[in-house]
């Protein structure tokens, strides 16, 4: 059974990737921004297999979900360890 929460999550997500698609060129001057959008893509994708496990293979797109949410984690993680190694060479 699909909930209202996931919906209206997918429906925000693809808003913000709409809106990183949309202000691409200022997006691109944060630094390191290709690990940071990364991790939003893979957060997305993680929100779609969120929903469609309420429709079909309910037990596999739950794990991928949570691999995705895992993927994403990490990646904005790394991110913000390499803004901090960024300030700190650009000193």
């Amino acid at each position: 059974m699909i909930q209202q929460n996931e919906i209206i999550m997918l429906l925000l997500g693809i808003g913000c990737m709409i809106f990183i698609l949309v202000n691409n060129q200022k997006v691109k001057r944060i630094p390191v921004a290709k690990t940071l959008i990364a991790g939003f893509y893979v957060l997305l994708a993680g929100y779609v297999f969120t929903v469609l496990e309420g429709l079909l293979w309910r037990d596999f797109l739950n794990v991928l979900e949570h691999i995705c949410y895992t993927a994403s984690s990490i990646l904005v993680a790394v991110w913000c360890w390499k803004i901090f190694a960024y300030k700190k060479d650009a000193e």
